[in-house]
């Protein structure tokens, strides 16, 4: 007999994630290598763009795990689009990725509406699409090798 409860626990997360975290590393040697390097951890990833007068101007946020690069969020102001700030930003977080992370690939979602050929414009290729998520959208994720 189970009880099922829907409410959010954070304890329970955590107790979850870490049940889960075991169960991974038992069943992957991959992983279970990771266990107490640097690399099983997310190490933030960001890149800054201001303008002339300290303001953002464009950013790329994202974090370094394992031998990748997730880019989680890449914006550039309107005032500043078509000038090449988002390529120089994506560029900089590769080469830091790359240089002084050891990452080898890089992976980012986008939407439809967003920047998914600019994503291509950048080396990157489509390795999935989610049709209606959300509902009317269609998200893309792309991935690249780096160096």
């Amino acid at each position: 007999m189970f009880r099922l409860e829907t409410e959010v626990d954070k304890a329970r997360r955590d107790l979850l994630r870490r049940r889960l975290r075991d169960t991974n590393t038992a069943a992957s040697p991959v992983l279970r290598a990771l266990r107490g390097t640097p690399g099983e951890r997310e190490t933030p990833l960001h890149v800054w763009a201001l303008d002339a007068n300290g303001g953002l101007a464009g950013g790329l946020v994202g974090h370094t795990w394992t031998a990748w690069l997730h880019v989680t969020y890449l914006w550039v102001d309107a005032r500043h689009r078509g000038a090449g700030l988002g390529s120089g930003l994506l560029a900089e977080a590769e080469r830091v990725a790359a240089a002084e992370r050891a990452c080898t690939a890089s992976r980012v979602e986008t939407w439809d509406f967003q920047a998914p050929e600019f994503y291509e414009r950048q080396g990157y290729e489509v390795v999935c699409v989610i049709p209606d998520y959300p509902p009317g959208v269609t998200e893309y994720t792309l991935t690249k090798r780096l160096g």
